[in-house]
């Protein structure tokens, strides 16, 4: 890395760091040849341990356009197709007013299908929370709005699961983990990793320091393993990721989607609804006019995905270039606004620097 003084995006974060927005930071911005700028700043933990290469960061809802590239996957495989409905796969839910609700409608967030549901406060085990998922009241009609919904997400997981016979792990680690070659992407992080991971959030309701487990509340009642949130990943990884997306699909170690189903997956969905805010397409979320996450410089093209603990993925096909942050915003306490302002300002510096040492 380089010295600040010349190095706009460790300046930046540094200074953010110094007005505790997070205890730690990692990123990496650049082109289809790779990284332009990539480093690490701070520690895991408000005095703790420094960030480095092997700090494992908790992804929370970067998990949901992993999943969506799982369910493509199975969508190339025959396996399943945008227009099932939910009945098809999960019989549960045949007598239910989600019946009709199809796939498509759950990857772009225009199920109806309520969000932000605090389940796990009365539901403690996973039988009982995707009840109550399976009882709530739907919002609106399915594809009248975006209603962003990790409950929908619940349930695209399960379908996922039902439609191949093998578990939403077993399946990230197919089809995302090996052909990208993501070593560190995974779920539960085991007893002798969890130290290597950014705290997250002082939980009242755990009674401790979040570090290694999952952060959101409703995965931790489901097992940590959930189509919602729940993925750890390194910040190789997620570079790898980037790339990959970049490269039409190319991964270190094979395909992870074919140059056609990665064009379906990401071109927008939504603007019928709303061509303003809310941009959508299959899983990720597109570059809104008025959105404060990707900044300002990137096209309508570019697609990407943040996380409630301070993560994102940006990628834009358009400019060549993509930008990973990771951070734990939510330490020790998840009501920090900051990162609102932080997010914009990171990628319209990432995408100058990058765009000026290519030119």
């Amino acid at each position: 890395m380089t010295s600040e003084s010349r190095d706009p995006l460790a300046t930046f974060l540094s200074a953010a760091r110094e007005q505790q927005v997070f205890s730690g930071a990692a990123w990496s911005v650049g082109t289809v040849d790779g990284a332009a700028n990539r480093g690490l700043l701070g520690t895991r933990a408000w005095g703790g341990d420094p960030v480095d290469a092997e700090t494992i960061w908790d992804l929370a809802s970067l998990t949901k356009p992993i999943v969506g590239l799982v369910v493509m996957a199975l969508l190339e495989r025959g396996r399943l197709a945008l227009t099932d409905p939910i009945a098809l796969h999960l019989p549960v839910y045949t007598d239910t007013d989600k019946a009709d609700i199809t796939i498509w409608h759950l990857l772009t967030h225009t199920s109806g299908i309520p969000g932000g549901q605090r389940l796990y406060r009365d539901h403690t085990d996973p039988t009982s929370l995707l009840r109550a998922v399976r009882q709530l009241p739907l919002r609106a009609a399915p594809g009248i709005q975006v209603e962003y919904s990790s409950q929908g997400f619940m349930i695209l997981g399960l379908i996922a699961e039902a439609a191949s016979g093998q578990t939403l792990d077993a399946l990230v680690r197919r089809y995302v983990a090996e052909p990208v070659g993501m070593p560190h992407l995974m779920y539960n992080p085991p007893e002798e990793v969890r130290p290597l991971a950014a705290a997250t959030e002082e939980c009242a309701w755990r009674g401790r320091l979040i570090q290694g487990t999952v952060h959101d509340e409703n995965a931790e009642v489901l097992g940590g393993v959930a189509a919602h949130a729940g993925l750890f990943a390194t910040l190789d990884d997620i570079e790898r990721l980037g790339l990959a997306l970049l490269r039409e699909g190319q991964g270190e170690h094979g395909r992870l989607l074919a140059p056609r189903t990665l064009a379906v997956m990401t071109r927008p969905a939504t603007d019928h609804l709303d061509p303003l805010d809310h941009r959508r397409s299959l899983a990720w979320q597109g570059a809104d006019i008025l959105g404060t996450v990707p900044g300002d410089l990137l096209t309508t093209e570019a697609y990407g995905h943040a996380g409630f603990t301070g993560t994102s993925l940006w990628v834009d096909p358009t400019l060549g270039f993509y930008a990973v942050l990771l951070t734990n915003r939510v330490h020790p306490r998840r009501d920090s606004t900051a990162m609102q302002w932080v997010r914009p300002r990171f990628h319209n510096l990432a995408v100058t620097s990058v765009l000026e040492r290519r030119g």
